[in-house]
């Protein structure tokens, strides 16, 4: 059939190839399409491996359209000083920080991903990336973690809602202990596959931290715990991933 590609044939995948990228420029650079320059990006980073001209379309993106894949993107860039960009863990705040505001599919992870770096510290302390082995610096706002992490679990990212159960079982300066809140956000956690969750809940619910004591609670959560915890071995095993 007329239109269909042979993948099979270097040359016409070769060309089918080509092809695309003319396409995306085209939906980037002349038509203005910040969606064309997401898929300029991804052609350029997943067929070209031109890491550098990806960061430059995924900073015009971020920059001139806040498309919030490619702030996400970004901000892992300058995580790992990507492309030829800076490592630095403030530049990674604010791309994920844009990515989070804008909505969209990666904005929960983008939400996450800011109270991480709020959390640890060095990316409000000024500093370029911590290097190796640093320790982090004190948490700079409890307040803001709290936000952004309550902003990623609310859209069903479930490190966020784990993460807010830790935070109110030690508490932190500005954040006082909860144990019911840390139970609500660990049951929360459970609700979305997090076997950690489960697990702290299970614990909670036996000791009566939280919520009064149930034997029978606990040992349901215990289980899920278990169940999740298998079928990421599974999955492992399957996907090595």
């Amino acid at each position: 059939m007329a239109g269909l590609i042979n993948f099979e044939d270097e040359k016409e995948v070769k060309q089918y190839l080509d092809n695309l990228g003319i396409e995306f420029s085209y939906q980037c650079h002349k038509e203005k399409d910040p969606e064309g320059c997401h898929r300029l990006a991804d052609y350029l980073e997943g067929v070209k491996k031109n890491y550098e001209a990806t960061a430059q379309i995924l900073r015009q993106n971020c920059e001139q359209n806040s498309h919030s894949e490619s702030c996400y993107r970004l901000g892992a860039y300058h995580v790992t000083g990507k492309g030829g960009v800076p490592r630095c863990l403030r530049s990674a705040f604010s791309c994920f920080q844009r990515s989070c505001e804008a909505g969209g599919r990666k904005s929960a992870e983008a939400c996450h991903n800011v109270g991480l770096l709020a959390h640890d510290g060095r990316a409000l302390q000024g500093g370029t990336g911590g290097g190796e082995g640093g320790e982090a610096a004190p948490m700079a706002d409890a307040g803001l973690v709290r936000k952004y992490y309550e902003r990623a679990c609310s859209g069903g990212f479930a490190p966020s809602c784990f993460n807010l159960s830790a935070l109110y079982i030690t508490g932190a300066p500005g954040l006082g202990k909860d144990m019911a809140r840390a139970l609500d956000f660990a049951l929360q956690a459970c609700q979305l596959g997090h076997v950690w969750g489960c697990a702290n809940a299970s614990r909670m619910y036996k000791l009566g931290e939280g919520a009064a004591r149930d034997d029978g609670r606990a040992e349901e959560l215990k289980n899920r715990a278990r169940e999740l915890h298998g079928q990421q071995k599974e999955s492992g095993l399957s996907f090595g991933d």
